[in-house]
């Protein structure tokens, strides 16, 4: 069984121009980080010209399908019709993309099925990540 779940979806960047034009974006679970999901956006998709990828908690991308979530440095809420709006906010400014609930759903489900939410816990393994930190600090 496959321990990392990728899955391509379509982002519809809003701009402050009224065309929202189509970038491609890649969702990702590994079971070895079971409490965050990253999401990628290839390098011609970005101002700086290099891949950036964004973590933040599988939890919050989840509760952010019903109602306004986050904080920080990423925001989620639902927006219509099966879309969902993902905020990512950084110094050099702030990046809002349109994403097809419908793919979050599956994405979720996925990982779901990867690593049951409430068992995330279970995929640590606490001795080996201590002894890491013990090892080096060292």
């Amino acid at each position: 069984m496959s321990t990392v779940i990728e899955q391509p979806v379509e982002a519809r960047l809003v701009a402050a121009a009224p065309r929202m034009p189509s970038i491609p974006a890649m969702l990702h679970y590994d079971r070895s980080d079971p409490f965050a999901v990253r999401m990628t956006f290839p390098a011609p998709a970005t101002l700086e010209g290099v891949e950036v990828c964004w973590t933040f908690a599988r939890e919050l991308l989840a509760a952010g399908l019903e109602r306004a979530e986050g904080h920080g440095d990423v925001r989620v809420r639902p927006y219509g019709y099966d879309r969902t709006v993902l905020e990512f906010h950084a110094p050099e400014g702030t990046a809002v993309v349109h994403v097809h609930s419908s793919d979050i759903r599956r994405f979720l489900s996925a990982s779901g099925e990867l690593v049951p939410v409430g068992l995330e816990h279970l995929q640590l393994d606490l001795d080996h990540d201590l002894a890491q930190l013990m090892r080096d600090a060292c």
